[in-house]
């Protein structure tokens, strides 16, 4: 019973989320593109709007993606290593 209970709440919550999903090829509101686009080359002072975002504006983010990338790398590293044999 326990197992039908949630199988229902998750199958709810499926189905609610793809009722509520933004409609592909809409746009969107733009003010904060729009204010990054005015405002990147001032707060920022890079000349690249795209390195603005990604370095100054996401950089936690940026910062946490590289360090996942690196974890898995280094996982997959030590899962794959040969060891000689002695």
């Amino acid at each position: 019973m326990k197992k039908a209970i949630i199988f229902v709440v998750f199958a709810a919550f499926l189905f609610f989320a793809a009722y509520e999903i933004h409609p592909f090829g809409e746009l969107d509101d733009s003010r904060m593109d729009d204010y990054i686009i005015e405002n990147a080359q001032n707060e920022t002072a890079a000349n690249n709007v795209v390195t603005s975002v990604v370095f100054d504006y996401r950089g936690y983010d940026t910062l946490g993606e590289a360090t996942v990338l690196f974890t898995a790398i280094a996982g997959a590293l030590v899962v794959l290593r040969r060891v000689k044999n002695e």
